[in-house]
């Protein structure tokens, strides 16, 4: 796979992801709930190294659900 190609679609989805893992962490720090905390740290770092469209959408999704499906007392 060339590097130097860049896919709209691959871009749009990794800042997306990456600006809803913000927002988990700034949740995750605020409420100090380290399961949102390190989810959003997840979300903004994983779309650096999966570039491919179906794994890129299910990592992002299953980080996504995963601070509801792990519960913090």
């Amino acid at each position: 796979m060339d590097l130097l190609q860049l896919d709209p679609t691959i871009m749009f989805l990794g800042v997306f992801f990456s600006l809803v893992g913000f927002g988990y962490y700034r949740y995750g720090k605020k409420q100090e709930n380290k399961v949102a905390k390190y989810t959003g740290v997840a979300l903004m770092i994983y779309p650096y190294f999966v570039v491919q469209f179906f794994p890129l959408v299910l990592i992002g999704i299953l980080l996504m659900i995963m601070p509801s499906i792990i519960k913090q007392d």
